[in-house]
């Protein structure tokens, strides 16, 4: 149990302030995480990575020479935001290109991406690594859909080393890329992780069980198995691993047995024993293995093993020196690339700064929409510890707490856009730039570019007839579907929304009134919600644990409906128009 916070909603920003003050001879703050705080004097490829917090080493830790320049740090187990992906790789790029890695995880995926577009745009090219080693979330077939978990760490190595060589762009993501697809992952639960605050762990292993094929953002196993002695689990790794080994692989390996953050070193050490005797029995020669805490889960009880298999460009790769806050090899003096002390900071992405704009009957509109968004605030606040737990099933247990940010930042961006005169599209504008900034995660990119095309449906001169609010859903809700590629029966919050939008147009179309339209559409979104309980998740975090999560609804399609009915109850007491 975590316990020693003073806000749970603030733990990830007060523990990256005490990390930075400890390394500050090293490593230095930018909006939305760490960077190098020496410069490269010369141009390199940067080498970022990130995702959710709560995973120590990983990222923030692995920041330094011969490995990582900088890292993007979010939430509790939550995607970090696309303005803090942008922030951190400019600050960190010298001019030599960015490289941005991460697990594959659906919200990391969406805001690195867009992170690294508005990059390119500006002339700073910019690729994107994703990491998938977990064997057990998919099969081999289906690799790419594959998670990042612990074998992240030799993708990051080799990135880093390659570029602290002076490796050009092309050449370090190769590198990578080929890293990837010979690293291999497979990891077991004891018991769950708790979230600062909770009192209850997210999830738990019934007893004399281990929960097999762990993801590392607080999901439960993929299956339950018997509890077994260390030599049986060790062989039930080991063979399981080398199942994947690559066609026309030498006999060299890289090995990590990696801690999730409460298994203890003297336990590690006994089963690295059975694991270390099981590879060489399969006439493996191990390079420089690695066994300790890497990839970690906040204080999940849990083990993963993690294999790549070593060639003649990886191998030197993996034993290049590297001088990091939590993980040193070898001696750099001399290897590494030279730096200056030029730390001027770079600012972090903001929108281009707009005169406010909005006629008075605009202005009207976006009293309501604040209306609406606090209508949205209270019942999220409200329902936040049971977004919770639906999420918990199958997911990380984090989609009431990153609604409930999202929504908060979002409403404090539409009350200081509206005080300052802007019509609907700029208040809209403002508060999905603010949910999508500081909330991070699948949501919250999600919902920041539906409400930005919602106001730019609605514009900023004219009052909103009910045929011009379903043509705004409309857009609203071709944002979710073109940024998430998600469709109906996928199990996620299309499922809800698309249902909404085509009763809101029939409603609409009849000659209704936007609040009885509203009405009837979010009560049509409602049933769908509920109705995701009998489907098996096609897309994000969800999908690994289909099994489990078949029964249960989809949180982001729960919270969906809890939304558009809350402010169906805002549109009803209005009555008439917008």
């Amino acid at each position: 149990m975590t316990m020693i916070y003073n806000s749970p909603a603030d733990f990830t920003e007060d523990a990256t302030r005490g990390f930075v003050e400890l390394y500050s001879d090293r490593l230095r703050p930018v909006p939305g995480g760490v960077v190098r705080r020496r410069r490269p004097a010369d141009p390199k490829v940067a080498v970022i990575y990130g995702g959710g917090s709560g995973h120590y080493p990983a990222f923030a830790g692995l920041v330094g020479p011969g490995m990582g320049d900088g890292a993007v740090i979010g939430n509790l187990f939550t995607s970090p935001s696309t303005a803090q992906a942008y922030s951190v790789a400019r600050a960190a790029s010298s001019g030599g290109g960015v490289v941005i890695s991460y697990g594959n995880y659906a919200g990391d995926v969406m805001n690195f991406g867009i992170a690294g577009e508005r990059l390119t745009a500006e002339g700073i090219e910019t690729r994107q690594l994703i990491i998938t080693d977990d064997i057990a979330s998919a099969p081999a077939e289906e690799a790419a859909k594959r998670r990042g978990i612990a074998g992240d760490f030799v993708v990051f190595k080799v990135l880093g080393a390659a570029a602290e060589r002076g490796d050009d762009l092309d050449e370090v993501v190769r590198l990578g890329l080929r890293a990837n697809a010979a690293t291999f992952s497979l990891g077991v639960a004891f018991a769950g992780c708790t979230f600062p605050g909770a009192r209850e762990p997210h999830f738990t292993v019934p007893e004399g069980k281990l929960g097999i094929g762990l993801g590392i953002h607080g999901e439960p196993g993929l299956e339950d198995i018997d509890w077994m002695p260390a030599d049986e689990l060790a062989a039930l790794l080991v063979e399981r691993l080398l199942t994947e080994r690559p066609a026309g692989s030498g006999p060299r390996v890289a090995a990590i047995l990696n801690g999730l953050g409460s298994t203890k070193y003297e336990e590690l050490f006994l089963l690295w024993g059975h694991v270390a005797a099981l590879l060489r029995e399969a006439d493996l020669e191990i390079v420089a293995p690695e066994v300790g805490e890497l990839v970690t889960s906040l204080d999940m009880a849990g083990v993963s093993l993690t294999l790549c298999w070593l060639d003649e460009e990886l191998e030197p790769l993996w034993l290049a020196p590297a001088h990091t806050p939590a993980f040193r090899r070898g001696v750099l003096e001399g290897t590494a690339a030279p730096t200056t002390a030029d730390e001027a900071s770079i600012e972090g992405f903001n929108a281009e700064a707009e005169s406010p704009v909005g006629s008075a009957a605009s202005r009207a509109v976006a009293a309501l929409v604040l209306d609406c968004l606090r209508a949205m605030q209270a019942v999220l606040h409200d329902q936040e510890v049971e977004l919770g737990r639906v999420d918990q099933v199958a997911g990380d247990g984090d989609h009431g707490r990153g609604m409930v940010r999202g929504i908060d930042c979002a409403v404090d961006a539409a009350a200081a856009a509206l005080e300052t005169g802007w019509g609907a599209a700029g208040v809209l504008a403002r508060a999905g730039d603010a949910w999508a900034e500081h909330a991070g995660g699948t949501s919250g990119v999600l919902w920041g570019a539906a409400l930005r095309a919602l106001g730019a449906g609605l514009g900023n001169e004219d009052a909103a007839a009910p045929a011009d609010v379903a043509a705004a859903v409309e857009q609203f809700v071709l944002a979710m579907t073109d940024l998430g590629k998600a469709e109906l029966g996928d199990k996620t919050i299309i499922d809800a929304a698309v249902p909404f939008r085509d009763r809101l147009r029939l409603e609409v179309d009849a000659q209704a009134s936007l609040g009885e339209a509203w009405s009837a559409a979010s009560a049509e979104a409602c049933r769908a919600a509920e109705a995701t309980s009998a489907l098996s998740p096609r897309k994000g975090r969800a999908r690994p644990l289909a099994e489990r999560s078949i029964g249960h609804p989809d949180p982001g399609a729960v919270s969906f409906g809890m939304c558009v009915a809350a402010v169906g109850r805002i549109l009803g007491a209005a009555g008439g128009d917008a």
